[in-house]
This record gives C-alpha cells, structure tokens and sequence, in this order.
C-alpha cells in the first residue's frame, strides 16, 4: 500500500474540487483497492470494542500505530515513508486478522451474503458446476500459511482465485470456518450437486477403472525393480582399501 493519511499533506484547490482516495476513510479506500474485492467494509464500532480485538496486539507490529490507520486517527510526529510504509503494512495485516473475526459475526456474515449473492468472489472453474458462485476461504487459520482460496458449494472443492491480484491476500483473513458458516447461516444458498460428471473416454468407450490399476501396478513394478537393481550395483561395487 500507497497511502499517506490525509492530516499529512497540504490541500490544494484541485483537491478541494473533487473526491479523491486522501478525503476518503481508510476502511472503504482499502477495501476499494483493487486487489482487495474480497474484503468486506468493517464498521468503525466493532473494530472500538476492544474485546473484539482481544489478542491481536501481540501478532502485529506497531498494532496500536496500525489501529490508527485504520480509524483514521491523526499520528502524534510526523512519518517519514520508510515509516509510513511499515505502518501501513502493520495496518494490511491488523485489519485482515480482525475481519477474519467480523465475518463470523450476524452483521458480517450478511455482508459477505451480499457479496455472494453478487457474485464478487468469483465462479466455480468446473464446467459442471455452471457458473456457481465461489466463496473465500483460508486453508489455516493462523496468519502466514498460504494465501486465499475459493471455495464452491455445488463441487465442494477448492481453487485458486481466478485473478492474480487475489494471490497477495493471506487466507487467515478469512479463515476455514467462515465460508462453512455461511452456508448454515444462509441454507438457501447451498446449491443441489453437480447433475453430471466428466466420463473419459476412448473412442466412445468409457474406460475401465482396471486399466489405470494395471498401468499405475505396472510402473509401482517397474520402480521396484529399478531399486533392487542400484541396490545390487551398490552391493557388487569394489571397496577402495
């Protein structure tokens, strides 16, 4: 991120003329990145509810500088952009962990409901589960494992977002239980499965579960043989004395 608050720097008469990311709040110009399509708008007042950020203090660098940010809270010196930089990436990470925790909650699950229903998280890549919609999920729920996934419904498979600006988006922000929970939340949104499924075929016969036994049989004996072998070349090899 790119953006030094608005308390520090001058205004000019073009900005005086027309909105622009520095007049806005920091949670609706984050989200409004490009890149960050996923992420819903957290209200101001569960993220001033301390409870809501119990533990959180420890896992973030500068938190309450990144708390700041967030809230737009005027800094107390002036940042230089090395600072402003670390800040700011305190501030991607403390918002990400506290989201992971605002989706679960009524007022969260029904935005991310919204968003789903839209279609914002992107479709399923299977031909077979026509177009369903995705959502978000993290294969861990600690921070730094591996990036966002999403999930669909009607496969109940994973996949990787379909674009790249997605991939910098760490899956603890929204965690393994979220995506579940919606559903349960919302039951009319669980989709009937797949009607059909791909059948591979050879000439217009569909093959046999045999024949993939018999290759991978065959090559489990191929290996076999190929390690005993190098082990009895390694047996018979001279001794240097």
């Amino acid at each position: 991120m790119d953006r030094i608050p608005k308390m520090n720097k001058e205004s000019s008469s073009e900005e005086e003329d027309s909105l622009n990311e520095d007049e806005m709040a920091w949670i609706p110009w984050y989200c409004n990145l490009k890149g960050n399509e996923f992420f819903a708008s957290i209200d101001e007042d569960y993220i001033q509810d301390d409870f809501n950020l119990t533990g959180l203090s420890s896992l973030v660098p500068y938190y309450d500088s990144a708390l700041g940010i967030i809230l737009d809270s005027d800094p107390e010196d002036p940042l230089s952009e090395d600072q402003q930089e670390t800040l700011e990436r305190s501030a991607d990470i403390l918002y990400g962990l506290i989201h992971a925790r605002y989706i679960l909650t009524p007022k969260g699950l029904a935005h991310m409901h919204e968003k789903f229903k839209k279609g914002e998280f992107g479709r399923c890549p299977r031909f077979y589960c026509q177009n369903q919609p995705v959502l978000p999920v993290g294969l861990a729920d600690i921070q730094g494992v591996d990036t966002v996934k999403v999930y669909c419904p009607r496969c109940n498979d994973v996949f990787n977002p379909k674009y790249r600006r997605h991939s910098h988006i760490d899956g603890a922000y929204f965690g393994t239980t979220f995506s579940h929970l919606l559903l349960i939340t919302y039951p009319e949104l669980i989709p009937t499965k797949p009607p059909q499924q791909y059948i591979p075929k050879i000439y217009g016969f569909k093959i046999h579960k045999s024949a993939r036994e018999r290759h991978l049989q065959k090559k489990i004996t191929n290996s076999n043989t190929n390690n005993n072998n190098n082990n009895n070349q390694n047996n018979n090899a001279p001794i240097n004395k």
